[in-house]
């Protein structure tokens, strides 16, 4: 800030790269900043920023190293740094994150969403499939009721018991509410359950004093066709997975056909679209997938 003060606004992160204090350009501190959009006035794209961001900071320091040994040129003057080559600038892609990936970093870095809302374009026909909007939650008496929205910060864990149990946090567009999921109900819907995924939950409203209220949940659904969207099944494989896992997947897929396309994602970020042939009834193969490939592989997107 003293820097901007002193010299003027940053025009582009190459100019942040080439001013602001060493101690400010912490790698992993301006990963998070990037994916939280603090550069976005710049016009640069995120996704592509954070695909060069290290290099155009490794550039930049090193230009200034070299200054400040007194870098001298065969006339005996310090070189321009556009001379020695050391700031010639990095070009940044013209890639964006989709939009739930974007979000995905807002919420992570920041606990909340700034450019957009993964409901926008859906609340109105997600709440018509739900009995209370969660803002309303605490103007209700306790009981039962529906509500909907995304979920985030889910936590699989165990009780003293040795039973497990699940904790999310679900949010509208208005507010949002801890659900909590016991044994017997993670046991039948577990295998739905994913951050940034749209739900709808079933369950019983809890209130204890000046607590926020709490939701207990009995029944987890994934609203098909919200906005004419059909939910994806993203599977990512690891490098050299095996032909018997493949004819499993493709058995999986045989048993419950529907109407979600499946994507594999391979090493490396690149993505196959199963098309027609890939077409699977999400809810009934989730679990399956899960236990074929693993609960991280698999994803709903």
């Amino acid at each position: 800030m003293e820097e901007r003060d002193r010299n003027g606004p940053y025009d582009s992160f190459h100019d942040f790269a080439r001013r602001a204090p060493e101690q400010a350009l912490n790698k992993r501190a301006v990963e998070s900043l990037i994916k939280a959009g603090a550069f976005d006035s710049f016009g640069h794209p995120r996704r592509g920023l954070l695909m060069v961001f290290e290099s155009i900071i490794d550039s930049a320091i090193v230009s200034r190293r070299e200054e400040e040994k007194g870098v001298m040129s065969l006339f005996g003057e310090m070189e321009d740094a556009s001379v020695t080559g050391w700031s010639a600038e990095v070009a940044i892609p013209d890639m964006q994150f989709a939009k739930p990936d974007q979000l995905r970093h807002e919420k992570e870095m920041l606990g909340l969403y700034i450019s957009d809302h993964p409901l926008r374009g859906v609340e109105h026909a997600l709440r018509r499939l739900v009995s209370s909007s969660i803002q309303e939650l605490e103007s209700r008496e306790a009981g039962m009721a529906t509500i909907g929205g995304v979920m985030s910060g889910l936590n699989r864990r165990f009780t003293k018991k040795g039973d497990q149990m699940a904790t999310f946090v679900l949010e509208d567009m208005d507010a949002a509410v801890e659900v909590t999921v016991f044994a017997k109900v993670l046991a039948e819907y577990g295998h739905l359950l994913s951050d940034d995924l749209v739900v709808t939950v079933t369950g019983r409203l809890n209130k204890r004093d000046d607590s926020p209220p709490s939701f207990s949940a009995q029944r987890i659904s994934v609203p098909e066709n919200l906005g004419d969207r059909v939910p994806e099944v993203e599977l990512s494989l690891p490098a050299g997975f095996t032909a018997d896992k493949l004819e499993r997947l493709k058995a999986i897929i045989a048993e419950f056909p529907g109407t979600s396309p499946c994507k594999v994602k391979l090493v490396g970020g690149k993505v196959f679209d199963l098309g027609a042939s890939g077409l699977v009834d999400f809810e009934k193969a989730m679990g399956p997938l899960r236990v074929t490939f693993g609960s991280n592989a698999v994803k709903i997107i």
